[in-house]
């Protein structure tokens, strides 16, 4: 997976770093130091991703990564880092060409417990049960994460982008759907956009959201071609 993000280039002794905006470990489901590349002002850079704690990573550069930017600057990231998804090989019936069910509309879910929001999500788009989606996962409840997400919409042949942007509260025009994730104390929370409405797990169907609370979003590919 890509991820694209905003971040501030620091200066450290005999080396530069860059603040992840998002918790490795949830999200890219690996651990110790991970083998990166990302795009910087055009410029292709091989880079680390060294861990810090709990999740949390810095992405190490050197002083030629950075010689073309003024690193006084806030500069446009898109990260790529390889492998970062669970695989979930169940051999699906499904694939991009031939998914679940056309997203035309989403019927709202409400979780009947916290920490599910992952699967709940999953389920509206899939037009399928809370339960199967828990099947198809695999996981228990705060462990639905946006790499075993991710990992469900392939398996129901659900098309998305190859990017996550994080917006980090600041004003985005979402696509017609998408995935958006919250931050909730040390997990992520999920809901569903579609349409000009927010099919949030836990308050139902909102015509309304504070941007100031997104911490980014996955678009999800749909036709929207009228039929």
């Amino acid at each position: 997976m890509r991820y694209f993000f905003n971040g501030k280039i620091e200066k450290r002794d005999d080396f530069y770093s860059m603040r992840i905006p998002f918790n490795v470990w949830e999200v890219c489901k690996q651990r110790d130091v991970i083998d990166a590349e990302l795009i910087l002002d055009n410029k292709i850079i091989n880079c680390k991703l060294l861990p810090e704690e709990k999740g949390n990573y810095e992405i190490r550069l050197t002083e030629e990564d950075v010689s073309h930017i003024d690193i006084n600057q806030i500069h446009k990231i898109l990260l790529h880092v390889h492998g970062s998804l669970i695989q979930i090989n169940q051999n699906s019936p499904y694939n991009f060409d031939n998914p679940i069910r056309k997203i035309d509309h989403i019927d709202i879910i409400i979780q009947p417990e916290d920490g599910i929001c992952g699967q709940t999500c999953v389920a509206m788009l899939a037009g399928v049960t809370i339960a199967d989606a828990f099947r198809v996962m695999d996981c228990r409840e705060w462990q639905g994460t946006m790499g075993r997400v991710i990992s469900a919409l392939n398996y129901y042949g659900i098309d998305h982008s190859d990017v996550i942007v994080y917006t980090e509260g600041r004003e985005a025009v979402l696509p017609k759907c998408c995935i958006m994730m919250e931050k909730l104390g040390r997990f992520s929370h999920y809901l569903v956009y579609f349409d000009g409405k927010y099919y949030d797990p836990n308050l139902g169907v909102l015509t309304e959201y504070d941007m100031s609370k997104l911490l980014g979003y996955l678009e999800i590919k749909i036709d929207t071609e009228e039929e």
